[in-house]
């Protein structure tokens, strides 16, 4: 694949269009991995002048403040906002909730003043301007499919409309959950649980919510963050539906319904 890094551009003395920050899923989860190719495969159809940052991207030290270490947040933080500041990067999109909220929520109190927008978001501009064409008949074409609101997406900054308007564009039929918008159920990986030991309980929270998807009848769970893709992966496993139902980004599931 063709992704050129920040540092390729400004050899070139170009300027690309966006900044795609990978994450540490994306970079370096099997799973998520996946996520990067397939929302990179739509920007290069789409035309879109993009790059990454590659070795020179750092954690955002997201699941550092949330598990109670500022100064290690900080840290990386400042790392990450010397190396963006120092490009003149103004637009990043990324396919993680999380890291989406900490560089729009939290980089702009040490310096890191970016407009910052959530891979579903983005897709969906694309659609709605016509650079991304979807094939009528595609294979999520009148499938029953329903989707999960992330925390990070979601309640934590009213990101509702647009992954839903993604999934009508690509003609399926989307079915909620009884617990969805604003009212949605964690999966379980939220505020740095993904990386501790689960505390003691009657049922496991990504099992829970796993079943209220599996409940709706739906072949496909569709998703927009790579810890609850994981989370409701393991969900599915543990109802032993795992052949009959899959958990997909919705990155992969527009990607798989372009037209070329």
């Amino acid at each position: 694949m063709q992704v050129k890094s920040m540092q390729e551009f400004i050899a070139n003395n170009e300027t690309p269009e966006v900044l795609f920050w990978v994450g540490c899923a994306g970079s370096f989860d099997q799973r998520a991995q996946k996520v990067t190719r397939a929302f990179s495969l739509i920007l290069n159809k789409a035309g879109i002048q993009f790059a990454i940052l590659g070795k020179e991207e750092g954690c955002t030290g997201d699941p550092a403040r949330r598990a109670g270490n500022e100064f290690l947040f900080q840290m990386m933080a400042y790392n990450n906002i010397n190396v963006l500041n120092g490009y003149g990067i103004k637009k990043i999109v990324t396919t993680c909730p999380h890291c989406f909220n900490v560089l729009k929520n939290e980089y702009p109190a040490l310096g890191g003043n970016y407009d910052v927008v959530h891979h579903t978001t983005f897709l969906n501009e694309l659609i709605s301007e016509g650079k991304i064409k979807i094939k009528t008949w595609n294979e999520f074409y009148n499938k029953t499919v329903t989707y999960h609101d992330s925390c990070y997406l979601g309640r934590g900054n009213g990101v509702y409309e647009a992954p839903r308007e993604v999934l009508n564009a690509l003609y399926a039929a989307v079915v909620e959950m009884k617990r969805c918008r604003s009212n949605g159920m964690c999966c379980g990986a939220g505020g740095g649980q993904m990386f501790k030991e689960e505390e003691k309980g009657d049922d496991r929270v990504n099992f829970n919510r796993a079943e209220e998807a599996v409940d709706t009848g739906s072949k496909i769970i569709a998703a927009n963050c790579p810890f609850c893709t994981t989370m409701l992966t393991d969900g599915v496993k543990n109802l032993e539906q795992e052949d009959s139902v899959k958990v997909m980004d919705i990155a992969e599931m527009v990607a798989l319904s372009m037209e070329d």
